[in-house]
């Protein structure tokens, strides 16, 4: 199954590692600053919005980072699939 993640751009829910909320995070949190400016050298950082961001999204191969809130996020990955 796939979720949206925004800008018509929509991942297998199963590559999902993590989700993390952006809006929480201080910019004292240098670590977040750290892992972005690492994912970005190896080529895994691909920006879903121009707008301000509200999360990452980590996968197995790639780190989006969205205007989605984490919450919202977290309820698509969290939805029960019907078939």
């Amino acid at each position: 199954m796939f979720i949206h993640i925004g800008n018509d751009l929509s991942i297998l829910k199963s590559s999902v590692t993590a989700v993390v909320n952006l809006e929480t995070v201080l910019p004292s949190q240098k670590d977040v600053a750290d892992y972005l400016n690492s994912e970005d050298e190896r080529g895994r950082l691909q920006y879903v919005t121009e707008d301000i961001p509200k999360s990452l999204v980590i996968t197995d191969d790639k780190t989006y980072v969205c205007s989605l809130s984490a919450g919202l996020i977290l309820n698509r990955l969290n939805q029960m699939e019907i078939f």
